[in-house]
């Protein structure tokens, strides 16, 4: 088990590089294909005294003169070892791990994104729990009274879900419930008016989730329980309990595993259209601010940080994998 880890790992690290050249490939290579040259590209890093000494001085500093290949070393090792800025003026040193600095805030990339990602997380974990609970029951309720009223309720329900999006289901429950704000109250001064302040954007953001969870879920439990192993199971006279829940929604609970670590790695990216509608300043709302001012750094750092969810969901995944199923430790 400890060598099935370590391989995945190594293997997220080289896909973190990988995110890393393609990042640099868009915000550095791609301007430079368009015609942009390294004034242009250094007048974003420099205040409002853009002369051409301070525009020199960024482009020496930063290396926009340099080779690619050369840029994309520094680039890569300024996130481990830290790096120097200039704004033409003075000299700013931006410390591990350093994701950049924004010249447009005057602050360096890393801690605007620990401020923000307390309010996604909180947004991703309400809702992941939501969306995966009421998604996997409503799905075995729904396949174990198959043709039923239950049954018919849930899919009706399950296509509403899949149809209406977030942006729409957010304003709805704004208006049914007359919370038309929803301020952020960090889980550590007040747990009771966290949750509840979050509950409307979690249920908003679960409803849609939650839906497809039921389709799987349904689909999962009629596949298993025609399987022999089930009807075996039966035979040898174990409770109804024991054969849904032991071993139908065992076995069909692989692929929501696998499903649940990508969503809920996509949301801690930032949920960018629920934190719009409600004004949580997460960071979807940090990316989306950061692109309409040109604040590149930002946006770069943002897109890091929710690749890093994302290779990090799928290695849970993976282990969560070897322990549902033993078969894949021995592959």
């Amino acid at each position: 088990m400890l060598t099935y880890i370590v391989r995945r790992l190594f293997a997220a690290v080289g896909l973190l590089l990988v995110v890393t050249l393609i990042t640099f490939w868009i915000f550095y290579v791609l301007p430079m294909w368009a015609g942009q040259t390294p004034e242009s590209l250094a007048a974003a890093y420099v205040g409002k005294q853009q002369n051409p000494a301070a525009l020199h001085a960024v482009i020496d500093r930063i290396g926009f003169d340099k080779p690619l290949f050369v840029q994309y070393f520094d680039y890569v090792t300024g996130i481990v070892g830290g790096r120097t800025y200039s704004d033409g003026v003075q000299l700013i040193r931006c410390n591990a791990p350093c994701f950049g600095y924004s010249f447009k805030n005057y602050e360096q990339v890393w801690p605007t994104l620990l401020n923000r990602a307390p309010i996604t997380l909180s947004i991703a974990i309400g809702a992941g729990v939501l969306w995966l609970v009421f998604g996997v029951l409503s799905g075995v309720i729904s396949a174990v009274r198959k043709g039923t009223l239950a049954d018919r309720a849930s899919m009706g329900i399950a296509l509403a879900g899949v149809a209406l999006p977030v942006y729409f289901v957010g304003p709805l429950l704004e208006a049914l419930t007359g919370q038309w704000s929803t301020v952020y109250v960090s889980f550590l001064d007040n747990p009771l008016q966290w949750a509840s302040h979050l509950l409307i954007p979690w249920i908003a953001l679960a409803f849609g989730y939650a839906a497809l969870y039921t389709r799987l879920t349904r689909a999962g439990m009629l596949e298993a329980l025609n399987e022999d192993f089930v009807r075996t199971a039966r035979a040898k006279g174990l409770s109804e309990r024991k054969v849904l829940y032991k071993h139908a929604l065992r076995s069909a609970i692989s692929p929501i595993i696998t499903i649940f670590g990508m969503d809920l790695g996509a949301v801690l990216g930032g949920a960018v259209l629920l934190e719009v509608a409600f004004s949580l300043p997460g960071l979807g709302e940090l990316a989306i601010t950061s692109i309409h001012q040109g604040d590149f750094p930002v946006v770069m750092g943002v897109t890091l940080l929710a690749a890093f969810f994302i290779v990090l969901a799928n290695i849970v995944v993976d282990v969560l994998y070897a322990v549902v199923d033993p078969r894949v430790r021995l592959s």
